[in-house]
């Protein structure tokens, strides 16, 4: 069974119009990359409850599920603790994380032409980022170096990704993820849909005929999304069908002669990946 995919987007600065998220449409374009698809979405403050209530149901789910932001080390990021109480265990400081951190402290330090003081406040500041649920695995940052890091509490049933929120960083970090653990779901299915504009009609009239499809055409999901200002074709509703490539032609026509028996006036036809 290819697993559903979930993101959680976390921050503050997101909810409030400070940023604009960047992260929902690249990992939509990740996956269809590869063949998958998103199941679902959410985005949460910087609120150290709601995350943790947020990433119980995560990890409960069985899904994969990508987390981006609040894994720094200032008093806003919350995610790595928040991850902890929603697992029930401590935070640790992740010896392979260390080493990456102290890695590119010495890195810095010789790039500012400065000594190496690991116990300086600031460096001591810094080992917090490699501070993770006990038991969870690194995910390596080819920017910096900064690990992002994962937990699967059911085995293979799923886990969650935490990464930075920095799209620089966290973008490679998820292609990272897919590439090394999900290869083997890459490419099973062909997905495909296909619709076509409607004019003069209304959702509350064609919602039989797109029940009947669902029922008639198992794995077929009929989707019916309506415009009222669309600069090209103005008020009309896009009709389609979607699903694994085998099964859309039936329903596809299917649709069409449903239609044509309402008599409905249609425009353009649309071919999409599923």
């Amino acid at each position: 069974m290819i697993p559903h995919f979930g993101l959680i987007v976390i921050g503050d600065e997101i909810l409030s119009g400070k940023r604009i998220d960047k992260h929902l449409s690249k990992v939509i374009e990740l996956l269809r990359e590869r063949g998958l698809g998103l199941s679902w979405s959410e985005y949460v403050g910087d609120d150290a409850p709601r995350i943790t209530a947020t990433l119980q149901r995560a990890f409960a789910s069985g899904d994969v599920v990508f987390c981006t932001g609040g894994i720094g080390a200032t008093p806003d990021d919350h995610t790595r603790d928040c991850a902890a109480q929603a697992l029930g265990v401590p935070t640790v400081l992740h010896p392979q994380a260390r080493e990456l951190i102290e890695a590119r402290m010495r890195q810095m330090a010789v790039e500012k032409g400065e000594p190496y003081e690991p116990d300086r406040a600031d460096n001591q500041q810094r080992l917090q980022m490699g501070k993770f649920p006990q038991g969870a695995s690194i995910i390596p940052n080819p920017y910096n170096q900064i690990p992002g890091f994962f937990c699967s509490p059911h085995g293979s049933a799923g886990a969650v990704y935490f990464v930075p929120g920095f799209p620089v960083m966290a973008w490679p970090m998820l292609a990272w993820v897919l590439d090394t653990f999900y290869g083997h779901y890459f490419h099973q299915t062909t997905r495909t849909e296909r619709s076509v504009v409607v004019f003069d009609s209304q959702e509350a009239l064609l919602t039989p005929l797109m029940e009947s499809l669902e029922r008639l055409h198992p794995g077929i999901a009929v989707f019916s999304l309506p415009s009222v200002d669309h600069p090209v074709y103005g008020r009309h509703i896009e009709l389609g069908v979607k699903g694994e490539e085998a099964l859309v032609p039936p329903a596809w026509d299917a649709l069409l002669a449903g239609l044509h028996q309402f008599g409905a006036k249609l425009g353009p036809e649309m071919v999409r990946p599923g």
